[in-house]
């Protein structure tokens, strides 16, 4: 959840003309992470739990991308970008390790 409000509060420095453009992408993709993760909790197996963990974790790559165009094509400086980007990493890391424990578990 901190890392969806972080990218949400991020994509607001994004330019007025983009609110359909990046400013949706980055909001969809980072409020598809947390909800990935909380649908999967509510299914009643394990592999369906795993499985909308990887959805999420591929909703991190996609916000990570989205971000990092939006640096590229100069709708935010890299400065901008640096914090959410380092959650994007911690949460990817936190994602991975949950998953490798589930599927060990099994």
């Amino acid at each position: 959840m901190n890392l969806a409000e972080a990218a949400c509060r991020l994509a607001v420095l994004f330019p007025k003309h983009e609110i359909y453009g990046f400013t949706a992408q980055v909001r969809r993709a980072a409020a598809s992470i947390p909800a990935n993760i909380a649908e999967g909790y509510g299914r009643d197996s394990r592999g369906a739990y795993v499985q909308f963990l990887r959805i999420a974790q591929g909703s991190v790559k996609e916000l990570e991308t989205h971000l990092l165009l939006a640096v590229r094509i100069d709708l935010v400086p890299h400065a901008a970008i640096e914090a959410v980007m380092a959650q994007c990493e911690t949460v990817g890391k936190m994602l991975r390790g949950l998953i490798r424990s589930l599927d060990d578990d099994s």
